[in-house]
C-alpha cells in the first residue's frame, strides 16, 4: 500500500496546526483530509474511510480519547494517534490503554510526526491484513493448528484449555525449540482476553541498563535521553497478555520490580511521581531450571513462587515421536509454497532416519532440516543424501572406522574436504553458532577450528 493512496484525517481545532501538518504529509504522499472538531470527524468517517486519525486530545465538546471510543466500536482497524499537551501523560497513558496506537507531545517535532505516521501505517496494513486470521483465531479453533497426536500433546492442549479463561499467572517449561511461543499464543487466544493486546518480551535479548525502562516505560526527562515520555511493555499489554520469554536470563534487580509488579498490580515508570495500575495476565517461558538457579543465586525464590502458579511443561520432540510425520508434512507444504517446490514425499529410509534422530534443536530443529533437504531435492522425494549429515549419520561420510566422537583433529586427514566442511557447519549449527562450543563438541582445540573455518571460508 503506497502512501498516495492512503487516506489520513487530522482533527484539531487550530487552523495553524492543520494547515502546517497537512503540508507536511501531503509532501510524503498521503492524502489528507482535516477537520475542527470531533463531532465533523465521526460525520465523514464513512466517507473518505481514513486509515490513520491524527486527532487532539483536548478540543471543545467530545475530546480525542472519546472520540477515538466512538471511531473503533465501528472501525477498529484504524490507527488512532492522540496529540496531547507537553507533560500529560497520563493522558497518553490512558490513550493507549483504550486502544490509541500511539501519542505525540506539543510542539511537535516534524521528522518524528512522519516516523511516527509512517509506522502507523504498517501497523494499519498489518491489522487490516490480518484480521480475516483474528476472525479464525477468535472462533477458538486455534488449538486445532498445534499438532497433538501424542499423549503428551494432548496433555498440553488440555492444561491449555482449563487456564486460558483464568487469569492466574502461566509457567511454559520447555527446552528451546519445543514451541513455547506457540503455547503461549494458545493460553490468550482461546482465553476471554482474545482481543486484547498480546506483548511479547524476550528478556535475554534486551540489553540489561534497558530493561526497567523497556517493561516499565519511563518519562520525559527521567534520564539524559529521555526526550519524550515512552510506554513500557506492561502498559501496552494491559487488559491482555504478557509474555515474558527466557525469564531466567531476567537480572535480579530487575526480578525485584517483577515481583512488585505481580504483587501490586502496578508499574512505577522511570522518573513517574504515581504508580500506574496495569490488568494483565503474565506468562513466562524458560528452558532453564529454575530451582537449579535459585540454588546458585540466579533467580529469586519469592519470584519462582509467583510464577510457578501454574506450570505447563512442553515435551521435547524426541518425548512426541507421533507428532513427527504430520510436522513434516506440514513443512513440505509450508516450504512448496514459499519457495516454489515440488517435493511431493519422503522416502521411507529417509523417513526412519528423521523419526530415529533425537533432535536436540526439537521443532526449529526439524523445520530447518526439512527445508534444507526440499532446497536439495527440489521435486519428487526427499532421499536420505538430501538429509543433514547429522541425521544420516557421520559415519556415512568417514566411514565405519571413524567416529567424530573419537576426534577431528587426528581423523581430518583420513575424510574428505566436503565432508569435513559439513561437518564443520553442521557442528556449528548444532552449538548455535558458538565457536567455543563447537570446538568442545568436536574435540579439537579453538584454535584448530578457527583455522579450518579460514580454509573452508565459512563465516558466521
Amino acid at each position: 500500500m503506497c502512501t498516495m493512496s492512503v487516506t489520513l484525517l487530522i482533527v484539531d481545532d487550530e487552523s495553524r496546526i492543520r494547515k502546517i501538518f497537512t503540508r507536511i504529509l501531503e509532501d510524503k504522499g498521503y492524502h489528507v483530509h482535516s477537520t475542527e472538531n470531533a463531532e465533523r470527524a465521526l460525520a465523514q468517517i464513512d466517507r473518505i474511510k481514513p486509515a490513520i486519525i491524527l486527532m487532539d486530545q483536548n478540543m471543545p465538546g467530545i475530546n480525542g480519547i472519546e472520540a477515538m471510543k466512538q471511531i473503533h466500536a465501528k472501525y477498529p482497524d484504524i490507527a488512532i494517534i492522540i496529540i496531547t499537551a507537553h507533560g500529560e501523560i497520563s493522558l497518553a497513558v490512558e490513550a493507549v490503554k483504550e486502544g490509541a496506537y500511539d501519542y505525540i507531545e506539543k510542539p511537535v517535532d516534524n521528522d518524528k510526526l512522519v516516523l511516527l505516521i509512517n509506522r502507523a501505517l504498517e501497523h494499519y496494513k498489518l491489522t487490516h491484513e490480518l484480521s480475516s486470521l483474528k476472525q479464525r483465531i477468535a472462533d477458538k479453533n486455534f488449538l486445532n493448528r498445534i499438532v497433538a497426536e501424542s499423549v503428551k500433546m494432548k496433555q498440553v492442549i488440555e492444561q491449555v484449555k482449563s487456564v486460558s479463561d483464568i487469569s492466574a499467572t502461566v509457567l511454559l517449561q520447555g527446552e528451546s525449540g519445543t514451541g513455547k511461543d506457540l503455547i503461549a499464543n494458545a493460553i490468550h487466544y482461546y482465553g476471554n482476553r482474545q482481543d486484547k493486546p498480546l506483548v511479547s518480551v524476550n528478556c535475554g535479548a534486551i540489553p540489561i541498563t534497558l530493561i526497567e525502562s523497556e517493561l516499565f516505560g519511563y518519562t520525559r526527562g527521567a534520564f539524559t535521553d529521555a526526550k519524550e515520555s515512552k510506554l513500557g511493555k506492561f502498559v501496552l499489554a494491559d487488559k491482555g497478555t504478557l509474555f515474558l520469554d527466557e525469564i531466567a536470563e531476567l537480572p535480579l534487580d530487575a526480578q525485584v520490580k517483577l515481583l512488585r509488579v505481580l504483587e501490586e498490580r502496578k508499574i512505577f515508570p522511570l522518573g513517574g511521581k504515581r504508580a500506574i495500575p496495569v490488568d494483565i495476565r503474565i506468562i513466562a517461558a524458560t528452558n532453564n531450571n529454575l530451582e537449579e538457579k535459585v540454588q546458585n543465586g540466579e533467580f529469586r525464590l519469592d519470584l519462582l513462587y509467583r510464577l510457578n502458579v501454574f506450570t505447563i511443561i512442553i515435551p521435547s520432540l524426541r518425548e512426541r515421536k507421533e507428532d513427527i510425520p504430520v510436522l513434516t508434512e506440514i513443512f513440505l507444504n509450508q516450504y512448496n509454497e514459499q519457495f516454489g517446490l515440488q517435493v511431493n514425499n519422503i522416502s521411507k529410509e529417509a523417513m526412519d532416519h528423521i523419526e530415529g534422530y533425537s533432535w536436540p534443536g526439537n521443532i526449529r530443529d526439524l523445520q530447518n532440516a526439512i527445508q534444507s533437504a526440499m532446497i536439495l531435492a527440489k521435486k519428487g522425494s526427499i532421499t536420505l543424501e538430501h538429509l543433514p549429515l547429522r541425521i544420516r549419520g557421520y559415519d556415512q561420510a568417514m566411514g565405519p572406522e571413524m567416529r567424530i566422537v573419537e576426534g577431528l583433529e587426528r581423523n581430518i586427514k583420513q575424510v574428505s574436504t566436503k565432508a569435513e566442511k559439513e561437518i564443520i557447519l553442521e557442528a556449528l549449527k548444532e552449538c548455535r553458532f558458538n565457536r567455543t562450543k563447537t570446538a568442545e563438541f568436536l574435540k579439537i582445540s579453538r584454535k584448530t577450528l578457527f583455522n579450518k573455518m579460514k580454509q573452508f571460508n565459512i563465516d558466521i
